[in-house]
């Protein structure tokens, strides 16, 4: 497994895979690696013949009142992760080799960026779309992985390899959960035991609504409701939102038909996590789909 800290090196790997006519995927993460990531991996390692991780904690999807200084970062037990998980490379490169100027030039995919977590973080995703695009530039995959518990991510990065033209696949990986339904996500560790216990409601939450939306519930205000009163009967959850959208342009639905997205966010504590599942509804069927 190589590890590449620099703009050269990545450019001399990937000149020699294509030169090989070597297949290249791509899982971009922040580190703190987990089973998630893994299954990242797992996803694109059959389908390519160079595998890639890079890990960096970017800091323009951060704002100025985030955990950007206190996010984990977990290098030795990263690259165990990886080189279990079978990766022929790990990018980790410095703030420096990323932004080697202070950045003025970004990526932001308008309107898609604004909603759901974008109006409590206004500048994330244009920052998740600048480093993402900073990372196909270098790497030039022919398929990346990113996972359905960041599903507005998921539709961000989309509409950003559409619009731009980018001959990157994009495959998206089901949430990795724990045994009781908590998505795995690097932020758990700032729980505490009694925190951890209450975020289960996260999944909890979906899960009534799913079941609603299965007994033929389609009022996209009354799922909603549905999942926001189940997240306030937690006691220690902060609620954030709770929401039924459009899955490809996450405006509110009012009836539910084709394909939503079901999503939530709440604060335990100081930690905020978030959770969702894509439905495809129609007046017979529900079907859990990826976003």
């Amino acid at each position: 497994m190589q590890w590449v800290e620099d703009v050269d090196a990545v450019r001399r790997l990937v000149a020699e895979t294509r030169a090989q006519q070597h297949t290249l995927g791509l899982v971009p993460t922040m580190g703190a690696l987990h089973r998630g990531h893994v299954a990242l991996l797992h996803a694109l390692r059959p389908e390519v013949d160079r595998l890639v991780l890079s890990i960096f904690v970017n800091p323009t999807q951060f704002g100025p009142r985030e955990d950007f200084a206190q996010y984990p970062r977990a290098l030795a037990s990263d690259r165990a992760w990886a080189e279990a998980a079978h990766v022929d490379a790990v990018f980790c490169p410095a703030t420096s080799v990323m932004y080697p100027i202070p950045p003025s030039t970004f990526v932001q995919v308008e309107g898609i960026d604004q909603v759901l977590e974008g109006a409590v973080r206004p500048t994330h995703f244009r920052g998740v779309a600048t480093v993402v695009s900073k990372l196909l530039n270098l790497w030039t995959p022919d398929v990346i992985a990113l996972g359905q518990k960041d599903a507005q991510q998921v539709v961000v990065v989309r509409r950003m390899l559409q619009e731009l033209l980018w001959p990157t696949r994009l495959v998206v990986v089901p949430t990795v959960r724990e045994p009781d339904g908590l998505a795995l996500s690097s932020r758990n560790v700032y729980l505490s035991p009694a925190e951890r216990q209450a975020a289960v409601v996260l999944h909890r939450s979906l899960d009534a609504a799913l079941q609603a939306v299965r007994r033929g519930e389609r009022d996209g205000a009354r799922v909603a409701a549905e999942l926001a009163a189940a997240i306030q009967a937690e006691p220690l959850a902060q609620l954030d939102y709770a929401v039924v959208v459009d899955a490809a342009t996450l405006a509110p639905v009012t009836r539910l038909a084709g394909r939503v997205l079901v999503a939530v966010a709440a604060r335990f504590g100081t930690t905020r996590l978030l959770d969702n599942c894509c439905l495809a509804v129609d007046e017979d069927d529900v079907r859990t789909v990826l976003a």
